[in-house]
């Protein structure tokens, strides 16, 4: 799965970029969710917020400093939470 969505200026700005890779029994084995906007943050290529688990482990990525996700359940649970943090940014 590859998807993006523009966000409009008026709304924000900037991009929300999925990307989810399965294994050959449709399991999710790599993801990486970010939103991007320089205007809102310049560092990090744009990252605002976002979570991938790539580095072997399963991190969240804020403003310029990452953290790790001590409490990962799923990645449809951690898309959720993504969705709701998104929802801070983009009005």
């Amino acid at each position: 799965m590859d998807e993006r969505c523009l966000i409009s200026r008026k709304k924000g700005g900037g991009t929300i970029r999925i990307e989810a890779w399965e294994d050959d029994q449709g399991s999710i084995v790599s993801y990486s969710m970010a939103y991007i906007s320089h205007l809102i943050f310049s560092g990090d290529n744009g990252r605002v917020i976002g979570y991938d688990n790539g580095h072997n482990h399963h991190h969240r990525h804020y403003p310029g400093e990452t953290f790790p996700v001590k409490d990962f359940t799923s990645y449809e649970d951690l898309l959720i939470r993504f969705e709701n943090e998104v929802r801070r940014f983009v009005k």
